[in-house]
């Protein structure tokens, strides 16, 4: 299936990844998802999302989905938040999560934001600095800036988490309808615009520890992306103020 029409059959979990020119990495997560998935006793799917790649991602995803129809592929706008949005309001499961297509995050971890690990809440984000989580090989630089960028977030958005950036995060379904008709942020800053409206519309958000693996080939540029996301994170905080998540407006 590589359109966005919606699978009638229920499903527990929906696993979204965005992917922009993944060509090298998304065929080894994919078959580690698979072979996860192939261990569970639930109904699951998995939507990748490419956004604008380059490169043969859109072809690598449709010759794996080809033999396995549970993985659909569908196009979003460019930029992860788009096509994270673009994932999260075509996929059906109870529970969906958004993962990088690095898997940083071993897929195995995701048992810790379904029942009976974890029921009861909204919004569960993947945390790097919550108590009992545990950072591999990252270099010292890359904590220090994404200790200084979650600073300001706390500063002017999010005061109460540690960690919004951490590129995995479970939403029960509906609240995923709900949020992401009323997110809008293309780039990297819509994981702080996600949570806010959340948080602002009254759903439990909470943070779930987990094992993270540094990838070298990350796709963040420190510098360049770090400015454009403190940018969105001011958005953020102007549309807070005004009330725009909270009266159910989707930002211009």
């Amino acid at each position: 299936m590589t359109s966005s029409q919606k699978p009638s059959t229920p499903l527990l979990l929906s696993i979204i990844i965005p992917a922009y020119n993944e060509e090298h990495r998304l065929p080894r997560s994919l078959q580690a998802i698979d072979r996860f998935l192939s261990t569970q006793p639930y109904a699951a799917e998995v939507v990748v999302v490419e956004n604008g790649s380059t490169d043969q991602t859109t072809a690598v995803a449709e010759a794996f989905a080809s033999n396995h129809p549970y993985v659909h592929v569908l196009h979003s706008a460019k930029g992860k938040g788009a096509a994270v949005r673009v994932g999260m309001l075509t996929a059906v499961g109870k529970y969906r999560f958004m993962c990088d297509a690095d898997l940083s995050m071993p897929i195995e971890e995701v048992t810790k934001f379904l029942p009976p690990a974890l029921d009861n809440y909204h919004v569960a984000m993947a945390s790097r600095e919550a108590p009992g989580a545990r950072r591999f090989n990252e270099p010292f630089y890359r904590h220090f800036m994404g200790r200084i960028f979650n600073l300001i977030v706390r500063l002017l958005a999010i005061p109460q988490f540690q960690d919004t950036q951490c590129g995995f995060k479970c939403f029960e379904g509906q609240t995923a309808d709900d949020v992401f008709r009323l997110q809008s942020m293309d780039g990297l800053g819509f994981d702080v615009e996600a949570v806010a409206i959340a948080l602002d519309r009254g759903y439990t958000v909470v943070e779930v520890p987990i094992n993270w693996y540094f990838d070298a080939d990350s796709r963040v540029r420190p510098v360049h992306d770090t400015i454009r996301m403190v940018r969105e994170v001011l958005q953020v905080r102007r549309n807070l103020r005004a009330g725009v998540y909270r009266n159910g407006q989707q930002a211009g």
